[in-house]
C-alpha cells in the first residue's frame, strides 16, 4: 500500500519522465490540492493551457479558484470546462460542471 509521500514520489517520477502527460499532471494537482493549494494550482493551470481538452481538470481547477476568492475566473473555467465536455460528448462531467458554475453564480438549482 502506497504512503501519500510514496505516492506523490512516484508522480513527480512519472511527470520527470514525461512533464507532458495529463493525467500525471491531474494527478500531482489532486495530491497537491489538500495541503498545498498553490502547488495544485499550478499543475491546474499547466492542464488548462496546455490540456485544454482534458475534461477533468474543469470542475477541480474552478473549485480551487473559488477557494482562492476568485470567482469571476472561477466561472470563466467552468464555463470554459461545460463546453469541452459537451463537445467531448461527457455529459455527466458537463452536469457537474454545470451544477459548479450555478452554485458559483449563486443559483443553487439542479438540472431538471
Amino acid at each position: 500500500m502506497n504512503t501519500p509521500a510514496t505516492r506523490l514520489q512516484q508522480l513527480l517520477a512519472f511527470y520527470a519522465d514525461d512533464p507532458t502527460d495529463a493525467f500525471t499532471i491531474y494527478a500531482l494537482a489532486t495530491e497537491y490540492r489538500a495541503q498545498e493549494p498553490e502547488r495544485a494550482w499550478e499543475f491546474y493551470q499547466n492542464l488548462l493551457n496546455e490540456h485544454a481538452d482534458y475534461v477533468g481538470t474543469y470542475y477541480h481547477a474552478g473549485k480551487l479558484l473559488e477557494e482562492f476568492g476568485r470567482k469571476d475566473e472561477a466561472e470563466q473555467v467552468y464555463r470554459k470546462g461545460l463546453l469541452v465536455a459537451k463537445k467531448a460528448g461527457q455529459q455527466h462531467a458537463a452536469s457537474e460542471i454545470r451544477q459548479a458554475l450555478n452554485s458559483c453564480l449563486g443559483l443553487d438549482y439542479e438540472d431538471e
